[in-house]
Parts: structure tokens; C-alpha cells; sequence
């Protein structure tokens, strides 16, 4: 094996994505023989790589695993939770293979969320550049004005940076409540309640129903399967990724 990054060898390992790979390297999480690394550090098989003391192993073979998760609203998006909390991780005890989660869903969010133990497609997924869509049924509330989805859909300053463009659909116009289907082509922080609180919109539920091609279908809510090969190929054909 020649010298890679460090955080690519944890996330070629399987022990989380290349992001959060950095964020352990830049708090002093990640060691390299004992002694802290930084980033930009390269390693090799010879070298002892630990997480908070957890030695870090790259397999020789590895078998990879691409799950998708019905997420519950009430479970956070994390291996662990230091306060506690439910983990998506609770809902895969019967999965061998050490996966994490690719992007995330607030805890009061739910739907689709795709888990991987392959660092390369994870990160791929993630990556700006791809601009792989993501679509969400919203339910918000009061009711919306054309200017409100006009506003939304060109795009909304958050921290500074305007949005990229959006679809959105009303899907249902009641009084006192409307459902719309949003698709964005980026993952910021809470991107779609920040979009809607900033144009005076209450989100009571929000359900992300598809990754790219990867639809969440009738999974039902807390359960998971593996992709099938046509969904594992559709969507590494989205990134622009050879089978």
C-alpha cells in the first residue's frame, strides 16, 4: 500500500466518512504511532493509526455494504451520542460490517438515509460538485403564498451564501396546512426548515423520500435493506461513477 491521507485510510477502513474523518483530525482525535497527526498526514500499512485509542485496521479484502434506513423522527444522525440519545446505529445490531451514515437527518426529520462502509462512494455522495438531489415531502404550516415558493425555489441566503436553485410542488393546499415536495441539489445544516422558518414557515414534518435515484419506496419506518445492484448502479451512475 503506498502512502495515502490519513483521512482517506479511515474512510477506505470503513470507520467514518472522509469529512468527519477531518473534523476527528483537526480536534486531536487521530493518532499516527502514538503522536497526534495533522491534516495533510499520509500513512501506510506499517503504521499504527488509533481513534481515541481504538485501533484503526484497513482489511486487506473488504466486503462493502450500501444500506438504505426508513429513519424514525426521534433518532439522531451519529455513530454515538454522548448525551445519550437514540442512534440510527441502534436500528442495525444484525449488520456485521462497521457502516456509517452518509449525510445526515436531524432528529426530528425522517425518511430515507443511506449507510455505507465505503469511503470513496460516501464522499463522493457528499461532495458538492456532484449536486446529487435529494427530495423531501414537507408539511408546513400556516399556508404558502406564490412569493414564499418563489422565494424558496430561486434560493434563500443562509450564512451568508445563497442557496442553489430548487423544485417545489404543492402537493396538497389545505387550510392551515400544505404539503409540498422539495428537491434541492446540496446539503447544508438543516437546509429545508432554514429555507422555510426564513420565509415565516413552520415545518411540522419532514420526510426525505429520495437520494438521487435511490427512492425510499414502502420501507416502513426503523428497518433497512441493502441496495440492489440496479439502485447501487443507478446512483454511481449519478456521481459519475464506472460499475
Amino acid at each position: 500500500m503506498a502512502e495515502i491521507r490519513i483521512q482517506k485510510f479511515l474512510a477506505d477502513a470503513g470507520y467514518c466518512s472522509r469529512r468527519k474523518a477531518e473534523t476527528l483530525i483537526e480536534t486531536g482525535h487521530v493518532r499516527k504511532n502514538g503522536r497526534p497527526v495533522k491534516l495533510g498526514d499520509k500513512t501506510s500499512y506499517k503504521d499504527l493509526i488509533t481513534v481515541d485509542g481504538e485501533k484503526v485496521i484497513m482489511p486487506r479484502k473488504k466486503t462493502f455494504r450500501y444500506i438504505m434506513l426508513n429513519k424514525p423522527r426521534g433518532y439522531v444522525t451519529t455513530v454515538s451520542d454522548e448525551l445519550d440519545r437514540r442512534c440510527v446505529m441502534d436500528l442495525l445490531d444484525d449488520v456485521e460490517e462497521r457502516v456509517y451514515p452518509i449525510g445526515r437527518l436531524d432528529r426530528n426529520s425522517e425518511g430515507l438515509l443511506l449507510l455505507t462502509n465505503d469511503g470513496r462512494f460516501a464522499n463522493d455522495i457528499m461532495h458538492p460538485s456532484k449536486h446529487i438531489t435529494k427530495t423531501y415531502r414537507v408539511t408546513v404550516r400556516p399556508s404558502v403564498t406564490e412569493e414564499q415558493l418563489a422565494q424558496m425555489a430561486s434560493g434563500i441566503v443562509l450564512d451568508g451564501k445563497k442557496t442553489l436553485p430548487a423544485n417545489i410542488v404543492v402537493l396538497n393546499n389545505e387550510q392551515g396546512r400544505v404539503v409540498l415536495q422539495v428537491t434541492i441539489r446540496e446539503g447544508r445544516n438543516r437546509q429545508i426548515r432554514r429555507m422555510c422558518e426564513a420565509v415565516g414557515l413552520e415545518v411540522a414534518r419532514l420526510r426525505r423520500t429520495s437520494i438521487g435515484p435511490v427512492k425510499l419506496g414502502m420501507l416502513k419506518a426503523g428497518t433497512w435493506r441493502d441496495l440492489t445492484p440496479e439502485e447501487l448502479r443507478a446512483i454511481r451512475n449519478a456521481i459519475g461513477k464506472e460499475q
